[in-house]
């Protein structure tokens, strides 16, 4: 079973363009609304792949209801911690040259008694799994060391995947970390350089692996992937794709990683799924993510090499 622990979750609008002018009049050419949030997307993921997880996190009154139907229509069971107030609403705009421009909301506030239910909600989840993750931004209220305080409370023999930045990520990898997923924009800001070469990748992702990781997945975008346990290295490109969106692939990939982390496959086998759920993702609009069926059949795409 694995957990997934989404603490900010958010209605996605993805807004699609022929081209973003700063300044002047845009003309929508389509409009998305969904109802996610990192770990959400994880959840649903997870569930696409045909494995067994359990949603969990903050939840807001305002809307909140529909993010429940869409776990139920999945089929993935869930509870969640509620709190008074809106989920904030993100903005995803997309140009003819599927850039990406991001426009986040806060959201509402949380209070310290609901984080301090969570933590007990997650302490009690958590006994019954094989896998957690906590992916995400933190609402408004909570501090970074809350990603310490839920992941501490987790048992030691429960695998713990983390797909965050900045803070939240130094606190979580204070309770031992299974793997952590940044993506090269992530990774060349926690080590403060540019990273050109995968050899540069992988050697920044040694000092997440210094600071406790087991693995360090880094997602490279339409280049692909890279994982590490700083003993062995591999790369993965991703498939010559049409892209629709890049929202939602690096959750794809996180989902896949703990799907084929439970049938215990090795490194190899483990990048290879992850591109492939990431790469599939990227063909849907808006942050709707893949079907089974594009992720076997770009599976079938994708090769992987060593790192020397």
């Amino acid at each position: 079973m694995i957990l997934t622990i989404c603490p900010n979750p958010s209605m996605d609008c993805t807004i699609e363009l022929d081209s973003l002018n700063v300044g002047m009049l845009n003309r929508i050419q389509n409009k998305t609304i969904t109802y996610s949030g990192k770990a959400q997307n994880v959840a649903v993921a997870v569930a696409r792949l045909s494995g067994k997880v359990f949603s969990t996190g903050f939840m807001f009154e305002d809307e909140g209801k529909m993010f429940e139907r869409v776990l139920d229509r999945e089929g993935i069971s869930h509870k969640f911690v509620w709190n008074k107030g809106s989920v904030r609403v993100n903005y995803k705009i997309i140009d003819n040259k599927s850039m990406l421009t991001e426009i986040n909301d806060k959201g509402a506030l949380v209070e310290r008694e609901k984080q301090l239910e969570l933590i007990e909600l997650v302490k009690n989840l958590s006994k019954e799994v094989d896998i957690a993750v906590m992916s995400g931004s933190l609402p408004k209220g909570v501090d970074s060391s809350f990603y310490k305080e839920v992941l501490s409370v987790i048992p030691s023999n429960v695998k713990k995947i983390v797909d965050t930045e900045k803070q939240n990520l130094d606190y979580a990898l204070e309770t031992g970390v299974y793997m952590v997923k940044p993506n090269l924009r992530e990774l060349e800001g926690y080590v403060n350089k540019s990273l050109k070469t995968k050899k540069e990748v992988i050697n920044a992702s040694y000092k997440l692996l210094d600071k406790g990781a087991k693995l360090v997945l880094v997602s490279l975008g339409a280049d692909g992937a890279i994982l590490t346990n700083g003993t062995k290295s591999y790369y993965s490109k991703s498939a010559n794709v049409a892209v629709n969106s890049k929202v939602g692939a690096g959750d794809s990939m996180v989902a896949a990683f703990a799907v084929k982390t439970l049938e215990e496959v090795g490194l190899e086998e483990l990048l290879k799924c992850s591109v492939s759920a990431g790469t599939a993702a990227v063909t849907t609009r808006g942050t709707n993510l893949f079907t089974k069926d594009k992720y076997e059949e770009i599976y079938q795409q994708i090769t992987v090499e060593e790192i020397k």
